[in-house]
């Protein structure tokens, strides 16, 4: 089936859509559509309760939820908010989300819908998430599409509107150690179709029902989960009572007095303004024997280290293959990329942009590798090639004939792929990395020669 959210009729709809509404042209799987977003859609709908607009193309309707026959749920509410009551044809108000709240929490044993459908976002969608780019999250949005999000807790939750493409992070329904696990929710935005950016305005997935899934499996909780984004604006109302507490810090900062032996770190227990909810990290597991590279140990070489972020650190390689190979290091103690908490991916991806472009003004490109075999912490060896003796595809290239040489499978995956969704943690690799996004990747699985990068 087509789910469609946002605007379905443009500006210039009038003639293409006579010819699907008389049957000259006919939609060629079941679509399901929201309602108008503004006065001058409002025409196109016939039927506030929803109805069939032409062969194979149906109108949800103003709210409600829609049943498959395979068991799927699929919750759905039309138009952009209003403050007013009653609210205009295009729009919902808080009296509309109370009533669509009301007649599905009142079910018995309900855990959450498979799917949520709504035009706007939801506001505050990206708290404790990776960047929404140029959208900002806590102005866009309604917060009545937030709260019925937080009630019906959809394991995806569509919406559009503001031409842009935003997959967030996929986010908790339940307090860790108070609450027994829920599902996750992944929340997708997309851009309008057709845009002149290219920005993602299709997204294909595949979804077992939640009712014929087992419920271990339906509570399996992602690598990358993080807190639910909602939370925030209920603590907030009682924590503009609570006095201002010294423990209330951004992000965890750590600082190092690079004379001494040991590293020190700012303490931070997780606990913000009284409450006690556990941090959404993961924290670093620790060493089990001494580690040359976590920051705070005696073992690290700190007259090579170059530059000190929150969670990560760029240092020279003790050995590198040229002045400038560098490696970008997690300060606290992380086996592999795919180990690392969503913090700490974000600012290892703010270190390899500052270091491309560093490069870049030095006219190299840099190759990137890991090899998580027989290594303690994880190691990002970052090593320039000038830009005019070599092209990517030469690089890729001389990686492959190697490989091929000793026996080794390197194959290339998506430019947009992320590694964790290729590889589980605790899975030895190698792949490497170059500053286009292109990558190649093996799977260890017997022996692997420890100098095969360099």
């Amino acid at each position: 089936m087509l789910l469609c959210v946002g605007n379905f009729f443009g500006s210039t709809s009038e003639a293409e859509w006579a010819e699907y509404r008389t049957g000259a042209k006919k939609a060629p799987i079941p679509t399901y559509v929201l309602g108008a977003n503004d006065q001058e859609t409002t025409s196109y709908f016939p039927d506030v309760s929803g109805c069939e607009l032409a062969e194979n193309i149906t109108y949800l309707g103003r709210r409600g939820l829609y049943s498959g026959t395979s068991g799927l749920q699929i919750a759905y509410l039309s138009g952009t908010e209003s403050q007013a009551e009653p609210a205009p044809a295009y729009s919902f108000s808080a009296k509309d989300v109370a009533e669509l709240k009301t007649s599905l929490l009142s079910t018995p044993n309900f855990k959450g819908v498979d799917i949520l459908l709504t035009s706007p976002w939801p506001r505050d969608v990206g708290n404790f998430a990776n960047s929404a780019g140029e959208i900002d999250t806590k102005k866009c949005g309604s917060k009545l599409v937030s709260d019925l999000a937080t009630s019906l807790k959809p394991r995806y939750h569509f919406a559009a509107l503001e031409k842009a493409y935003y997959e967030r992070l996929p986010y908790r329904n339940h307090m860790v150690l108070q609450e027994t696990p829920q599902h996750v929710s992944r929340f997708i935005a997309l851009a309008n179709v057709g845009n002149t950016g290219k920005k993602k305005y299709l997204y294909a997935f595949s979804i077992v029902p939640m009712s014929l899934l087992d419920p271990a499996e339906l509570v399996k909780q992602p690598q990358d989960v993080t807190e639910n984004p909602y939370r925030k604006s209920r603590k907030e109302a009682q924590k503009t009572k609570a006095p201002l507490c010294a423990e209330e810090e951004p992000a965890r900062q750590f600082f190092f007095d690079l004379n001494k032996h040991q590293g020190k770190k700012r303490p931070s227990d997780g606990k913000e303004r009284g409450n006690s909810q556990p941090k959404q990290a993961k924290n670093p597991s620790q060493p089990t024997g001494p580690c040359w590279f976590c920051l705070a140990s005696p073992e690290v070489e700190k007259h090579l280290v170059v530059s000190i972020g929150t969670h990560c650190y760029l240092a020279l390689a003790k050995g590198g293959l040229l002045p400038d190979h560098v490696l970008i290091l997690p300060i606290g103690h992380y086996q592999s990329v795919v180990d690392l908490s969503p913090e700490v991916m974000e600012e290892v991806t703010k270190y390899k942009s500052a270091l491309k472009e560093f490069f870049r003004s030095k006219g190299k490109r840099y190759v990137l590798f890991e090899r998580n075999y027989r290594s303690q912490h994880l190691q990002l060896q970052v090593v320039p090639v000038p830009l005019d003796h070599c092209t990517c595809e030469d690089i890729k290239e001389s990686f492959i004939a190697q490989a091929q040489e000793q026996q080794i499978e390197l194959l290339e995956i998506p430019e947009h792929t992320d590694i964790t969704q290729v590889v589980q943690p605790g899975t030895p690799y190698f792949y490497v990395e170059l500053d286009t996004g292109e990558k190649l990747f093996h799977r260890i699985r017997g022996r692997f020669p420890l100098h095969f990068g360099r």
